[in-house]
């Protein structure tokens, strides 16, 4: 088997069920990988390891009494700073918030916990997950960004420090650090999975998700948390399918959209190539590739969720703001002066402007399944300075569209670039089932950094 970190989380978890692997010799594995490579990532805000251990002890006591409490029994997760856990610094990666311990946990590491998985830790985010970055390194180049705002969640699964982790998308925080870092991200659909006891951005576009090596990894942890809450209005009152289940059901005469523009003027020649190259493998797949229009509100929709974004980030900070506006990083300082000079009449427009380009969408996704785009314009860039482009993740946030992001290739000098995947409302069982199959075919996926 080797060392249990190198596994992906389905493996690890069948090795559980059949009883060929100790939840405490897996937690023990991922310990040690992370303090000998973590000095150089910097991807946790802090670790648990006493309670991890203690956590994985009881869950093999279980075991050995017979009961197996599901897919994620003994598997070990990183959740992002900005998601509350009861008893453990939630610091959101601010000095605004540093010391402070919530006395509950979200929906999201409660669920995670009756599910048997066990939380190592707080992964590193950019401050409040806006855009003042988070000191976390590349996995693959430590002079690059591992993307933002789910900085630590995508490096510490590149990396083999943890078998999942848990982020948040805002404008383009899940699937675009997954693309710069080589792993999946999905972004489920606004509402499918519960908002409660996660600081927000912006309320009406921040989306939990996972983070994970593989497709399925990322449904096993997708069912796992998705559904309804009564702590969380906004959290749909759907039934959340076994998308593990479905990965293998046949692609069945799917049909593809690539978008006419937006993307393809914005994205460099590497990863244009890379993206052809893409296509043309889901096109073998069997998958019918249409050209489609965009709609003609498609950017003014992408418009209105920055003016969005400014209006409800000032709306949570403003207290907070104005008593301690010095110890706030610049791009969120900046963010927060800006969407407090929005006037009301402005931003309800750009929530009208957003609905009516959502309803466009949602005509366009009636005449095919999916669209496919690039998951970022390129590779990370150099330097710790920028988390990257959200550029290419900003439609299906503001819009509340499920995507989901897999790796896609590689540019020079040997950085990772992934391919965006975005569905119907709902439908991130779509997504998925596409996803794997690429990932199946291509070989993306299987390589892993030289730490």
């Amino acid at each position: 088997m080797g060392e249990p970190w190198k596994l992906a989380l389905a493996e690890a978890s069948d090795l559980i069920r059949q009883g060929a692997l100790s939840p405490v010799d897996l937690v023990r594995s991922h310990l040690d990988r992370i303090a000998a490579v973590d000095p150089h990532l910097l991807a946790w805000a802090r670790t648990v390891p006493e309670q991890a251990l203690a956590e994985a002890e009881r869950l093999e006591k279980l075991l050995r009494k017979g009961t197996h409490l599901g897919p994620l029994h003994g598997i070990p997760v990183g959740i992002k700073d900005i998601y509350y856990t009861a008893g453990l610094e939630t610091a959101g990666g601010s000095r605004v918030l540093a010391g402070f311990i919530p006395t509950y946990g979200a929906t999201v590491v409660r669920r995670l916990r009756a599910a048997g998985a066990i939380v190592l830790g707080k992964t590193a985010t950019t401050e409040f997950a806006y855009a003042d970055p988070a000191p976390t390194r590349n996995p693959w180049n430590t002079d690059h960004t591992p993307g933002g705002s789910s900085s630590g969640s995508a490096a510490a699964v590149a990396a083999g420090m943890c078998l999942g982790a848990f982020g948040t998308q805002t404008v383009g925080s899940i699937v675009r650090p997954a693309a710069f870092c080589g792993v999946v991200g999905l972004k489920p659909t606004y509402g499918r999975v519960s908002r409660y006891g996660i600081l927000p951005l912006a309320w009406s576009l921040d989306h939990p998700g996972p983070i994970a090596r593989t497709v399925r990894d990322a449904a096993l942890l997708l069912e796992a948390v998705a559904g309804p809450d009564p702590n969380d209005p906004s959290a749909a009152h759907r039934p959340v399918p076994r998308y593990a289940e479905m990965l293998e059901d046949p692609l069945g005469g799917l049909s593809a959209g690539i978008p006419d523009r937006y993307f393809p003027e914005r994205a460099s020649p590497a990863v244009m190539a890379a993206f052809q190259e893409a296509v043309r493998v889901i096109e073998g797949l069997g998958v019918r590739i249409h050209e489609v229009g965009l709609p003609a509100c498609f950017e003014a929709g992408v418009e209105a969720g920055r003016v969005i974004l400014h209006a409800e980030a000032a709306a949570f900070h403003r207290d907070r703001f104005r008593v301690r506006r010095q110890e706030y990083g610049p791009k969120l300082a900046a963010l927060i002066e800006a969407g407090l000079l929005i006037p009301a009449a402005s931003y309800l427009r750009a929530q009208q402007v957003r609905s009516e380009a959502i309803a466009a969408i949602r005509r366009l996704l009636a005449e095919v399944d999916v669209l496919l785009t690039p998951a970022a314009p390129g590779p990370a860039p150099e330097g710790l300075g920028s988390t990257g482009d959200p550029v290419f993740n900003a439609p299906s946030s503001t819009f509340g569209l499920p995507s989901l992001g897999v790796p896609m290739g590689f540019a020079p000098p040997g950085l990772p670039l992934g391919l965006q995947i975005v569905g119907r409302h709902f439908d991130e069982s779509t997504i998925l089932r596409l996803g794997a199959a690429y990932e199946a075919a291509t070989p993306w996926h299987a390589r892993r950094p030289a730490l």
